[in-house]
């Protein structure tokens, strides 16, 4: 009853973009911090977002990945509206099992989609090479909050104290780096390299300093206090986690896998076990500033002028 209500109200209104997502509050995963983050550029901008609906005069819709109710999506959906599909993953690939959701995204997109925006090559190549049909997909990577995720004016130095190595990560996916942290948890030496976990844990932790899921304001400040950011997981497509440490001015040491190597560029090192891990903190300790100097993320702005191209909405916004 309450969507047949939705549906004949939206028919007298309009806005410039619905967005379908279950939005989770704050502290939440990256795909909810990013789509706030791109929502509130586009209102800067003056464009009108709405949510969950698409109202009569709507010119585009983005829709999330398999995170909104698909059913009242469709019941919404109209030819002449724009209907743009979010996609990460493959899910399959980032989960470590198929559990059919990669099917059901790709059958999402068949039926509604206009086009695909993915969040990184990786995640491209990866579909394609599953054989995973995706609606003319074009690559826009995610960007953060500018007002939250900034580097800090002043840097405490380096010489005589540990280097500050910080790993994130809201989910507690084992692929997210729990063989990289259990290890360096029973091998780090505490003198050399001080490692700071914050997010939800995935064990307890001897040597890790372990701080609970935080939101994006008291991550950025934590984030700040660091010199490195430890990027451990497996398939990540396009991490939100690692693109807000770069944004603080933390170069990365990543594993070499997913979309990590797109995001980083020259502003960290790669390694490919957890036995590397404290051979690259060093290298990357020993040269820290011009790491620093060699970060390079995509701006909020660059990224929201990408996604007003591929939803049609270009011409609408002021810069």
């Amino acid at each position: 009853m309450r969507t047949e209500l939705d549906w004949r109200t939206s028919r007298r209104n309009g806005a410039d973009l619905a967005v379908f997502h279950e939005f989770e509050p704050a502290p939440a995963g990256g795909g909810h911090q990013f789509l706030r983050a791109l929502g509130k550029e586009l209102e800067r901008r003056g464009l009108s977002v709405e949510r969950d609906r698409i109202s009569g005069n709507t010119s585009a819709c983005l829709f999330n990945s398999f995170n909104f109710d698909f059913a009242r999506l469709r019941r919404f959906a109209r030819e002449d509206c724009r209907m743009v599909h979010r996609v990460d993953g493959p899910i399959g690939a980032y989960r470590g099992f198929d559990d059919g959701t990669d099917a059901r995204i790709a059958s999402i997109n068949a039926e509604l989609a206009g086009a695909t925006v993915l969040q990184s090559r990786y995640s491209l190549e990866k579909h394609v090479a599953l054989g995973i049909e995706l609606r003319d997909p074009v690559v826009i990577p995610n960007a953060v909050d500018p007002t939250i995720f900034y580097p800090p004016e002043q840097r405490e130095e380096l010489a005589g104290r540990p280097v500050r190595l910080i790993a994130s990560s809201w989910s507690q996916n084992p692929r997210k780096g729990v063989d990289v942290l259990a290890w360096l948890d029973r091998n780090v030496d505490p003198a050399r390299v001080a490692v700071t976990f914050v997010g939800q844990a995935p064990q307890p932790f001897e040597r890790i300093r372990s701080v609970g899921p935080l939101d994006s304001q008291g991550v950025a400040r934590l984030l700040r206090e660091h010199d490195v950011y430890l990027a451990a997981s497996r398939d990540d497509p396009c991490s939100n986690a690692l693109l807000e440490a770069l944004a603080c001015g933390l170069p990365a040491a990543y594993l070499d896998s997913g979309g990590h190597p797109e995001l980083v560029g020259d502003g960290g090192l790669p390694f490919e076990s957890p036995e590397d891990v404290p051979d690259v903190v060093a290298r990357l300790a020993a040269d820290l500033d011009a790491y620093r100097a060699r970060i390079s993320v995509p701006s909020i702005a660059s990224v929201a002028d990408s996604y007003l191209s591929v939803l049609g909405l270009a011409h609408t916004a002021r810069p």
